[in-house]
């Protein structure tokens, strides 16, 4: 049987890898590659990807992940506990992590090309790290979690994850909030990323 709660995370995971995963070629592609004049449509897909990943991972998934799934399966397979606190500890250094990310952005686009390799070596890290962690998240916790936990933790994590509408999802109708984040994201990014 699969809980809705289990979809839910590992949609929400195959979305935030592909957001990476589209971060890192805008990165390797540069921000004007073809001479078209297209610096300043760069910068703002390079932000509005960044805002995604600051806006909804770390302020909706990670918080359910961390106050609702891992308080259940350090009690059902506690002999998971120092891999959840590793866990948490990414939790928590996930939000200062990209936050640094947008500023060194910032530094690279305001005061220029001197500032361009910092931050593609921090957001090459910053992607490696956050693709590691919910590799981890995907191979201990959830397959813990399916074998461990009882009816009711179900019913509560099933019915908090519903909750979840993640912008970038094309399963479930995008919160009317995000939309534009999303539709920003696509139409200007340039192709294979998006449709600019």
């Amino acid at each position: 049987m699969t809980h809705e709660a289990l979809r839910v995370i590992r949609d929400e995971h195959a979305t935030l890898a592909a957001m990476l995963h589209s971060l890192m070629q805008m990165v390797k592609r540069g921000p004007d590659p073809d001479g078209s004049g297209q610096h300043e449509l760069y910068f703002d897909v390079l932000r509005a990807m960044l805002f995604y990943i600051d806006e909804f991972p770390e302020q909706l998934h990670h918080p359910k992940e961390s106050d609702l799934l891992f308080p259940r399966v350090a009690r059902a397979a506690p002999h998971l506990l120092p891999v959840i606190d590793q866990l948490e500890r990414d939790h928590h250094s996930g939000e200062p992590r990209v936050r640094e990310l947008m500023h060194l952005l910032m530094a690279w686009e305001y005061l220029g090309e001197s500032r361009r390799k910092v931050f593609e070596d921090e957001v090459t890290r910053y992607v490696d790290f956050y693709l590691q962690h919910m590799r981890l998240e995907e191979t201990e916790i959830l397959p813990a979690a399916e074998q461990h936990l009882n009816d009711a933790d179900w019913h509560a994590l099933n019915a908090a994850f519903a909750t979840n509408r993640d912008p970038l999802n094309g399963r479930v109708p995008r919160d009317p909030q995000f939309d534009r984040l999303f539709t920003r994201i696509v139409m200007r990014a340039p192709s294979p990323v998006g449709l600019g």
